[in-house]
């Protein structure tokens, strides 16, 4: 995998997390530099840790999934793409103006799931796992402050776009993977 498709990769995960920063800077009155880094810091930092997770379990059965490897991305990433465009669609924005350990660790762990079966993803692919988590986890914090940012200044009408978004990538990413394997066959 190369680094081109970790960025997208990247990017296409952390839309749930750029929604909800947008959310959480819609429900803040007045937001400061402090509360966007914070809002980053966790979305970052949970897109970062959840592929480790999931390469772990990934690596524990990957000789027993190996010859189905290419199914299994494919179902995962088209399943978490799904989700994501379903939750797209939703009006329920969730507002809440805390930004406290207990609310913003929920919110961190419900948006990085599907880092989670990312990771998964990664160890059925071989792929080296320490660039992916640094770049996820980078991108995810820059675009969690700027959602945090923009939700503040513009209101929540990009969230739903924003999600949708990064459904499709990962919808797409799955359907190259699964073409590249079999046309190799």
């Amino acid at each position: 995998m190369g680094f081109f498709e970790i960025i997208i990769i990247g990017i296409g995960l952390s839309m749930d997390a750029f929604a909800v920063s947008m959310c959480k800077g819609l429900s803040i009155k007045k937001i400061n530099i402090k509360m966007m880094l914070i809002i980053g810091l966790y979305f970052g930092f949970f897109q970062a840790i959840m592929p480790c997770i999931g390469y772990g379990v990934g690596t524990t059965f990957c000789e027993v999934v190996e010859k189905i490897d290419h199914w299994l991305v494919f179902v995962l990433l088209g399943f978490i793409g799904i989700n994501m465009i379903k939750n797209s669609k939703n009006n329920d924005d969730g507002k809440n103006e805390s930004i406290d350990f207990k609310t913003m660790f929920l919110l961190a762990i419900a948006t990085s799931i599907d880092a989670l079966a990312v990771g998964v993803s990664f160890a059925f692919l071989k792929v080296r796992i320490i660039e992916p988590v640094v770049i996820i986890g980078i991108i995810t914090f820059i675009l969690s402050v700027c959602g945090a940012f923009i939700g503040n200044k513009f209101g929540d009408k990009l969230q739903s776009k924003a999600e949708l978004l990064g459904g499709v990538v990962l919808i797409l990413i799955g359907f190259r993977i699964l073409l590249e394997h079999l046309s190799r066959l």
